[in-house]
């Protein structure tokens, strides 16, 4: 992956630097980590558990779904988007440069034919690759805390999801990261038999019956200098051995993500903080109406104290036995609040429609019927593909351009692919491009609009239609609307004239031939008949 590795060996660090930096940095990562845990427990509470939660604690209940529905279905559909299955989502482009000067369309086949294969393995790798199930879990904390980190290890095939609450980060104005610290909880027993050595030897050990002796933080740093990522690990003062090493700034392991990019802030803002007031009202409304229908639901006979009718007949009286007593006597507890229960339900109708389409659950944007047509669908997929266009533009560049960098750079690497970044250094420059997004989206609405267009103008007339279009140019803006690099796909008018010339000359040399060889076998017609009839006579 490009990474500089220093064979270094454990040493004491005089003070805990990592430690105190995380510290620093932590106060101004913990109002957006306040808001994530509020929002989770509106949605899923166990995304943004309080600090020191154990997988025995007990989370509080929402008395609604609607906000985990939400959060799963926009997760589902935003990882469906973004890492389309079986399908890339990327394409690889060299410069114009690059592209003009290969003028010979045989080359350029066999450069694209050849960008093809690499595309191809890299989608094999990331469909091979165990990804989808921790991104699944990274769109959910992305939706309900704004932010999530995610990780690639230097082998194997996944990656590492780590919650707000465990990292803290520092941008510049235009968002880039330069400074990323990770905090993770191990066993002393887990650490390295050197740096446990060395951890016993130092001061800030205690006595090995405490729990400090027992539990420690592993601090992992990233910080951008001189257009590389520097990182190495601490633990309670001792850098871990063989841990220091660099990285390209454009190939560094990392992927610090956010919702939304807000300018001098160094994390994001979540999608259910926007929609965070409808979710308390759904939740206190949905509490109100369910403690209340328990309420009337609840059976309470009332006897009058100076009537005829005795308490204990009521209370012992079987299915139709017959006691004595006056009907008027009995009454049946009753809230009365039926009136104000219904009002309270079309609220919460309201509130719950607006955070269905907010959350884009299919049954917002599509008819409650027995039968749905394609159009139908094909409108809620656009319909979504609108909604989250700006989400969109911010996952292309932060999301998935990184991750097709980190996975080709570890395939460079396992020299499962050619080193494009070679290429530079011959004046040629080689870069991935998202074709999935906000880039499809411009796309498919041409393409919709041409389809409508064929529907509705051409298909009507027939043979009359087609007459009257240039049915080449609109070839090229199909394969435009699709996608398609459409230069030498479809024939020129040169190409075409030519071809015609050359058809035109084939047929005229046919026709020669066949006129050379009708006249000979005219001419010789004559001869042969005479050769025929004196062929008997001399027999």
């Amino acid at each position: 992956m490009n990474k500089t590795t220093v064979a270094d060996s454990p040493k004491l660090v005089t003070e805990d630097v990592l430690e105190k930096r995380y510290t620093q940095l932590a106060a101004t990562r913990d109002p957006y980590l306040q808001r994530a845990r509020e929002a989770s427990l509106l949605t899923i509470p166990h995304l943004y558990p309080e600090e020191g939660t154990t997988g025995s604690a007990k989370f509080y209940k929402p008395y609604q779904s609607i906000g985990a529905r939400g959060v799963n279905n926009l997760a589902n559909k935003l990882l469906l988007s973004l890492l389309p299955p079986n399908t890339p989502f990327f394409k690889l482009d060299a410069d114009d440069q690059t592209i003009a000067e290969i003028s010979d369309e045989k080359d350029r086949a066999k450069v694209e034919e050849k960008f093809n294969e690499i595309e191809r393995a890299v989608q094999t790798k990331i469909e091979t690759g165990n990804f989808r199930a921790p991104f699944i879990s990274a769109m959910k904390l992305l939706i309900v805390g704004g932010n999530v980190l995610i990780i690639r290890p230097e082998e194997g095939n996944t990656v590492r999801v780590i919650r707000l609450d465990n990292y803290v980060v520092r941008r510049d104005s235009q968002g880039k990261v330069l400074e990323l610290i990770i905090r993770e909880d191990t066993r002393f027993d887990d650490l390295p038999e050197d740096v446990q050595k060395l951890i016993k030897e130092s001061k800030t050990f205690e006595d090995k019956n405490s729990d400090d002796s027992k539990n420690c933080a592993i601090y992992t740093s990233y910080k951008l200098v001189k257009g590389r990522y520097q990182t190495y690990q601490a633990v309670k003062g001792i850098e871990i051995p063989k841990t220091r090493g660099s990285y390209p700034k454009d190939k560094a392991p990392f992927i610090a993500l956010r919702w939304t990019h807000e300018d001098n802030e160094d994390y994001g803002r979540s999608y259910v903080e926007e929609y965070i007031g409808d979710l308390q009202s759904a939740e206190g409304l949905s509490k109100s109406i369910i403690e209340s229908a328990a309420a009337a639901a609840k059976v309470v006979i009332m006897v009058a104290t100076n009537g005829l009718t005795r308490e204990e007949d009521v209370a012992g009286a079987e299915n139709l036995d017959v006691i004595a007593g006056r009907a008027d006597d009995v009454t049946m507890l009753q809230l009365n609040k039926q009136a104000d229960m219904a009002v309270a339900m079309n609220v919460l109708n309201d509130i719950l429609q607006r955070l269905s389409y907010a959350f884009l659950m299919n049954t917002a944007v599509q008819r409650n019927a027995e039968r749905v047509t394609a159009e139908e669908i094909r409108e809620m997929v656009k319909e979504l593909e609108d909604a989250l266009g700006g989400t969109y533009a911010l996952f292309a560049q932060e999301f998935q351009l990184p991750f097709v960098k980190i996975i080709m750079s570890q395939m460079v690497k396992e020299k499962r692919i050619p080193d494009l970044g070679a290429l530079k250094k011959m004046g040629i420059t080689v870069e991935p491009s998202i074709t999935t997004g906000v880039e499809a989206i411009g796309r498919g609405h041409d393409m919709s609009k041409l389809q409508i267009f064929m529907q509705q103008f051409v298909a009507p007339f027939g043979e009359a239609a087609f007459a009257e279009i240039n049915l080449a140019d609109l070839m090229k803006r199909g394969g435009v609307a699709l996608g398609i690099d459409m230069d030498g796909l479809v024939k020129s008018p040169e190409q075409k004239e030519a071809e015609l010339a050359q058809m035109q000359e084939q047929q005229d040399q046919a026709l020669m031939k066949q006129t050379i060889a009708d006249a000979a076998k005219t001419a010789a017609g004559p001869a042969a008949k005479a050769a025929m009839e004196q062929s008997p006579q001399q027999g």
